[in-house]
C-alpha cells in the first residue's frame, strides 16, 4: 500500500479523498494556486505545495506544475478527484512516467471513451444501444446537415470532447443549426481543444440514470447499481438518489449488464460511470462514460455501506475487487439522496461570489455533509461554485426525503446566496414526491421558488422595528403623531 497521495484538486472533493486516505494510514498531500493558498481545502492536507500564480488554466490546469508539486511532496501516488485533469489521458501517463501509481482508469480506457463520438462507437460494437445520432465518419457541417435531416427536429449539439452541458444546446429548427455548429465548435476548442462536434436526437422528457461501474486489473468488472440524476439546470446535475424510482428489477438488471458490458469494451480498471437516457417507452440508451470518480458516488456509498476512494486505491494498488462484489452478495440498503449546494441565485443560476460570514452545517443521523468550505472562506469565480454536497439516507425514499429537507433547514450560510430554496422547492414539489419527473424537472419547479429578500431588506426591516419600538407613545387614543417618533419619517420618503 501507497504511504503518501498527492490529491490533485481543491474544494470538497480534495477534502473528501483526504479524510478516507488518513483512514487507511496514508498521508493525504495537497496543493493550491498562490490565490488559494488559505482555501478550506489546504488546511486539511498533511503538507501541500504552491503551484505559483495564475489562473486554473496556468495552476490547477497545468500538468507539469501538478507534476512537479508531487515530486516535491515526495508523492508515491496521485489521485485526481474529479473536474481539472482527471480526465485528461496526457496528464495520467506525465504520472505514470514519473514513477507514481495513477488512482485511475488506464491512459487507454480515457482516450477511448473521453471522446464521445469513438464512445458511441464502441460501444454500438459492444452491442449496447446508442442514442440515435450522427456517428465518427462524417463531421462536417454538410455531413451533420445530413443527419439532422434524417433525424429529425428538436435535436441537441455536443461538443464531442465536451462534458458538464458545455457545448451542448438545443436545435429546433432546421434554419437554427448553422449557428448551434459553429457555437458548439467555438466552445469544443476554446474549452477541451477540439472543435468536433455531433448530433443526437432530442428525447424531449427522459429519464437520465447512471451506473457506477468498477474494474480490478484481473479482468474482472462489476456494476455497484444505479443513481438517478435527472433533477438538472442547463445539463448539470442538481439532485440524484438511489434507488432510481424509474427502475423496477428487469430493467434494472438490463441496464446494469450492459453498463458492465461497456466498461469490458474500453478495458477498463477501477471506478468510473456509465451514463444512460431512458425515453417514456422505457427503452435505454448510451449517453457517455464519465472516467473518474463521480460527484454523486455519496449516495452509493451510503447505500452499500462502501467507500469508494479507499476501493479505488486499493485497486490501484494491484488489489483484485472483494469478493462480495464479484459474487453479487452486495446489496443496497434504504433510499440516498444528494443535494448539491451551489454559491448561486436560486432563479437564474447566477454565481455569487464574496465572504462566508457564517457556515453551520447540519448534522444527526443519516446527514453526511461534504463541504469545501467554512465561516470566513471566501467563494471566488474562478471555480466551480459548488459549496458542499448534502447527503441523506434513510429506510425509505420519504424517510430521505424528509430528513433533506431538515438538513437543509438546519443549514446556515451567510454572506452568498445559495440554491437552497431551490432545492427544498424540489423535494417539497409533488413531482418529485410521486418518482414520476423527468430532466425538464427543474424548468417547471422553479415557478415555485421566491427569490430570497436582499440583505439590505432585511436590515432596513430592523431599523424601521428598532425606531418604531423607541418612539415616544402618542398623548391621546388613536395613530401616534408622526412629528413625535424619533425613527427619521418624512413627508417626502
Amino acid at each position: 500500500m501507497i504511504r503518501s497521495l498527492l490529491i490533485a484538486n481543491r474544494g470538497e472533493i480534495a477534502v473528501r479523498i483526504a479524510r478516507t486516505a488518513r483512514e487507511m494510514g496514508i498521508e493525504p498531500l495537497g496543493m493550491y494556486a498562490e490565490a488559494d493558498a488559505h482555501a478550506f481545502h489546504v488546511g486539511r492536507m498533511s503538507r501541500a505545495a504552491s503551484l505559483g500564480e495564475g489562473s486554473p488554466l496556468e495552476t490547477y490546469l497545468a500538468a507539469p506544475r501538478v507534476i512537479a508539486a508531487a515530486r516535491s511532496l515526495g508523492a508515491e501516488a496521485v489521485h485526481p478527484g474529479y473536474g481539472f485533469l482527471s480526465e485528461n489521458p496526457d496528464f495520467a501517463r506525465a504520472v505514470a512516467d514519473a514513477g507514481m501509481i495513477w488512482i485511475g482508469p488506464p491512459v487507454s480506457a480515457i482516450e477511448a471513451m473521453g471522446d464521445k463520438l469513438r464512445a458511441r462507437a464502441r460501444m454500438r460494437e459492444a452491442g449496447v444501444p446508442v442514442v440515435p445520432g450522427s456517428d465518427e465518419t462524417g463531421s462536417s457541417d454538410q455531413d451533420l446537415f445530413v443527419a439532422a435531416a434524417r433525424l429529425g427536429f428538436p435535436l441537441l449539439v455536443k461538443a464531442s470532447a465536451g462534458g458538464g452541458g458545455k457545448g451542448m444546446s438545443r436545435v429546433d429548427r432546421p434554419e437554427d443549426l448553422p449557428a448551434a455548429l459553429a457555437q458548439a465548435r467555438r466552445v469544443g476548442q476554446a474549452a477541451f481543444g477540439s472543435d468536433r462536434v455531433y448530433i443526437e436526437r432530442l428525447f424531449e422528457r427522459p429519464r437520465h440514470v447512471e451506473f457506477q461501474i468498477f474494474g480490478d486489473g484481473q479482468g474482472q468488472v462489476v456494476h455497484l447499481f444505479e443513481r438517478e440524476c435527472s433533477a438538472q439546470r442547463r445539463h448539470q446535475k442538481v439532485i440524484e438518489e438511489t434507488p432510481s424510482p424509474a427502475l423496477d428489477e428487469p430493467l434494472r438488471q438490463a441496464m446494469g449488464a450492459a453498463a458492465v458490458e461497456a466498461a469490458r469494451a474500453a478495458g477498463y480498471v477501477g471506478a468510473g460511470t456509465v451514463e444512460f437516457l431512458v425515453d417514456e417507452e422505457r427503452r435505454f440508451y448510451f449517453l457517455e462514460m464519465n472516467t473518474r470518480l463521480q460527484v454523486e458516488h455519496g449516495i452509493t456509498e451510503a447505500t452499500l455501506g462502501l467507500d469508494l476512494v479507499a476501493s479505488q486505491i486499493a485497486v490501484a494498488c494491484g488489489e483484485p475487487l472483494p469478493p462480495d462484489w464479484l459474487e453479487g452478495r452486495l446489496q443496497p440498503r434504504g433510499h440516498a439522496i444528494e443535494l448539491r449546494l451551489y454559491a448561486e441565485d436560486p432563479v437564474d443560476f447566477l454565481p455569487s461570489a464574496g465572504p462566508i460570514l457564517v457556515w453551520e452545517a447540519p448534522s444527526g443521523p443519516g446527514v453526511r455533509v461534504d463541504a469545501g468550505v467554512e465561516t470566513g472562506a471566501d467563494v471566488g469565480v474562478d471555480y466551480d461554485p459548488l459549496l458542499a454536497k448534502i447527503i441523506v439516507s434513510g429506510e425509505s425514499r420519504g424517510a430521505a426525503i424528509a430528513r433533506g429537507r431538515r438538513a437543509l433547514s438546519e443549514l446556515v450560510v451567510l454572506g452568498v446566496q445559495t440554491n437552497v430554496p431551490l432545492l427544498d422547492a424540489v423535494l417539497g414539489s409533488p413531482e418529485f414526491a410521486s418518482g414520476n419527473y423527468s430532466t425538464s424537472l427543474l424548468i417547471e419547479v422553479p415557478a415555485l421558488v421566491r427569490r430570497p429578500v436582499p440583505d439590505a431588506a432585511w436590515i432596513a426591516a430592523a431599523l424601521e422595528f428598532e425606531s418604531a419600538s423607541t418612539a415616544p407613545a402618542a398623548p391621546g387614543p388613536g395613530i401616534p403623531d408622526p412629528w413625535d417618533a424619533a425613527a427619521g419619517w418624512r413627508p417626502g420618503a
